[in-house]
């Protein structure tokens, strides 16, 4: 008869990348925190007509890069995004804000 090997719990089949089972159990991967909630800042300070003059508020929702921040990013609801959206290309088109970056 041909004696089997008997293998402990712990041990593989030999395959690329795997090892003993680590304890603790759970899905891999790093540690997801609760993050806060963002808030629209137009809705807080209660602005209901975001103006393409004022360029240094839009200059905050472009990065150095010169694309508009999507709303998931800058927090901005989105009413707001598209008033801010339609500002932001008036304030492009009279050459208030780049187009895009310098390079």
């Amino acid at each position: 008869m041909v004696e089997r090997q008997e293998r402990s719990h712990t041990e593989h089949k030999s395959r690329p990348g795997t090892g003993p089972r680590r304890e603790g159990g759970g899905g891999g991967g790093p540690r997801r925190q609760a993050r806060r909630r963002k808030v629209c800042k137009f809705c807080v300070e209660r602005i209901d007509y975001i103006d393409y003059k004022e360029y240094r508020l839009l200059f905050q929702f472009i990065p150095d890069r010169g694309k508009i921040l999507p709303a998931r990013i800058s927090g901005v609801c989105y009413p707001h995004q598209r008033l801010l959206k339609s500002a932001i290309q008036r304030a492009r088109n009279i050459a208030l804000l780049p187009f895009s970056a310098d390079m």
